[in-house]
């Protein structure tokens, strides 16, 4: 692959290969919960090359408000740069979060050589969950695929992070609803009567004179 990382680190060694899947999945984890930490969902995701992260990326299409940017979208523009090319097969991707179709195709394009994933998705899930494009033998690319790593932590990770949002949306609606309840009884309370407007020359005891002044005598007095 042209353009690779010059003087590149010591790849870690691993007992076996679930050993080094852990490994890279516990570093897209920790991608993972940057996402969370920016307020979004949190995913995350690393590019491996010749056993050594070289890009990552977690969720931000809130904050970047752009709707590509999910964690391997991130993760594969980072890798691209760093390597020059597009096109990366001698690399894997490791992600928290089974990818949905955009990533998956963006994947496919890039020739990855292998994806590991953590979680399922159920509802978007591209790689067997709602389809699956990696099993797609008509493409000009085939991508291997491997399931569940760390699946517990990967899916424990996005449960709360949906459990508290719920939380929190239940105690938005709560609050509102109290306002609104008491806005309602302050406008069904009677207003307090107004004050009558006094009567032109109230006050007075008598014709002339000023107020609260006994009236004159009249004449037969």
């Amino acid at each position: 692959m042209s353009n690779a990382p010059a003087s590149p680190a010591a790849a870690p060694g691993f007992a076996d290969d679930a050993a080094r899947d852990r490994f890279y999945m516990a570093a897209a984890l920790e991608e993972a919960r940057l996402a969370e930490a920016a307020g979004e969902v949190p995913v995350g995701a690393v590019v491996v090359w010749n056993d050594r992260i070289i890009a990552r990326g977690h969720n931000l299409p809130i904050r970047s408000v752009d709707p590509s940017a999910h964690a391997e979208m991130q993760a594969l523009r980072a890798a691209a740069k760093v390597l020059g090319n597009y096109r990366m097969p001698e690399c894997e991707l490791y992600v928290t979060l089974e990818p949905c179709a955009m990533c998956s195709g963006a994947i496919l394009h890039a020739r990855l050589k292998h994806v590991v994933f953590g979680a399922t998705d159920p509802k978007t899930g591209a790689a067997g969950s709602v389809v699956d494009l990696f099993a797609q033998a008509t493409l000009n690319h085939q991508t291997t695929l491997a399931r569940g790593v760390m699946a517990d932590e990967c899916g424990q990770l996005l449960r709360d992070f949906f459990g508290a949002r719920r939380r929190a949306q239940k105690a938005a609606q709560k609050a509102a609803q109290k306002a609104a309840q008491k806005a309602a009884q302050d406008l069904a309370q009677p207003a307090a009567p107004e004050a009558a407007p006094a009567e032109p020359g109230a006050g007075q005891a008598g014709t002339g004179g000023e107020p609260g002044t006994p009236p004159s005598p009249s004449p037969a007095d």
